[in-house]
């Protein structure tokens, strides 16, 4: 079987199309991961807690009125989203914040905020001169 180069360039605008919609796909994995982990007001103040000093999951479970097994689960959902990284020490299991994946997040709510303003400024462009939005009469 031969293909000709026009077949070429499909084939490839096709696999480049679905490499783009793969990276896509994990990009918004990982942002609905940390913006998960984030939703959590006691997930949020681990993380608080572990970015100024690492800590055992041990300790973080004792400054909270919750099972042990309630803060390991929320540590869990804070490492998935790589909020933070646990390393052992022995028989505990030290916890650290990652600033670097909350920089991540203030990237996609800074995307997010561009988008938001870029509306209203278009708002403000219709308001000024109403007839730029209206539809034409032939």
């Amino acid at each position: 079987m031969s293909f000709s180069s026009t077949d070429v360039v499909l084939v490839s605008r096709a696999s480049l199309y679905y490499n783009r919609m793969v990276v896509g796909m994990a990009e918004m994995e990982r942002a609905d991961a940390l913006f998960h982990a984030l939703a959590d007001p006691t997930r949020r103040d681990i993380l608080a807690v572990v970015l100024q000093e690492a800590h055992s999951v041990s300790d973080l479970a004792r400054r909270y009125p919750i099972s042990f097994a309630a803060v390991h689960k929320h540590v869990g959902a804070l490492e998935r989203a790589g909020l933070v990284t646990k390393t052992r020490h022995g028989r505990e299991q030290r916890v650290r914040g990652d600033v670097a994946t909350l920089r991540i997040a203030h990237h996609l709510l800074d995307q997010l905020e561009a988008l938001w303003r870029g509306r209203i400024d278009r708002i403000e462009q219709l308001l000024a001169d109403p007839s730029e939005g209206a539809p034409q009469c032939p």
